[in-house]
C-alpha cells in the first residue's frame, strides 16, 4: 500500500518547475513514470493537461478525480509503447531512466514541445538508492540521445536536497532549423 500523503509532502523538483513555463500554454504534457503524481499535479495546476502514467496502479490511484490528469498504467519497460502516434507539448521524467526510451520520447514531442529530464547519475550509489549502474546516467549522456533537439539547460552534479544525491538534469526542445528555443524567465 503505498503512502499518499507522501506524494503531497514531496514537492515538485524546482527544475520541472523552472522549465515549465516553456510548454505551450494549456498544452499536453506526459509525466512519464509518475508515481504518486507530485509533478503531473504541478503542471495541472499550470493549466496544462496532463497524461501520467505509471506501471503502478495503487500510485496512480492517488490522481484519481484530478482535474485536468488522465492516468494511464502501463509497463514502460515490458509492454507496447502506449503513445505511438501521439505528441506531446512536453515530456517529464523524474528518477526513472530506461534507456529504450529515449527515441521514443524524442519522437513524441511536437514541434515547440519541451523535455524536462531529471535522474540520477553515477556516484549515487555513495548515497543510497538507486545504486546499480544500470539505473545510473553515465557523465554527460543525457546529451547523445536526445542531440536532435535544442539544450536550454543541461547540468550535473552533487545536490543536498531533497537529498544528498548525484544527479543529471537536461531541458531541450524540439525547434526547426535555424530557430532558437525560448529560455524562461529569471526569478
Amino acid at each position: 500500500m503505498h503512502n499518499l500523503s507522501h506524494a503531497a509532502a514531496q514537492p515538485p523538483s524546482p527544475w520541472v518547475l523552472r522549465f515549465a513555463a516553456l510548454i505551450r500554454a494549456g498544452g499536453e504534457v506526459l509525466d512519464l513514470a509518475c508515481g504518486e503524481g507530485r509533478h503531473a499535479r504541478a503542471l495541472a495546476g499550470l493549466g496544462l493537461r496532463v497524461e501520467a502514467v505509471d506501471r503502478d496502479i495503487g500510485a496512480l490511484a492517488a490522481l484519481a478525480d484530478t482535474a485536468s490528469i488522465d492516468v494511464r498504467q502501463a509497463d514502460l519497460e515490458g509492454g507496447a509503447w502506449p503513445y505511438a502516434g501521439r505528441g506531446f507539448d512536453g515530456i517529464v521524467v523524474t528518477n526513472y531512466l530506461h534507456r529504450p526510451l529515449f527515441p521514443l520520447l524524442v519522437d513524441a514531442l511536437r514541434e515547440g514541445g519541451v523535455l524536462i529530464y531529471e535522474t540520477f547519475m553515477l556516484g549515487n550509489e555513495r548515497f543510497g538508492r538507486p545504486s546499480n549502474p544500470d539505473f545510473l546516467l553515465r557523465p554527460n549522456e543525457l546529451l547523445d540521445p536526445f542531440d536532435a533537439l535544442a539544450v536550454v539547460a543541461f547540468e550535473q552534479g552533487e545536490v543536498l536536497l531533497p537529498k544528498p544525491a548525484v544527479v543529471q538534469r537536461l531541458c531541450a526542445v524540439r525547434i526547426a532549423a535555424g530557430m532558437s528555443p525560448r529560455l524562461p524567465e529569471s526569478v
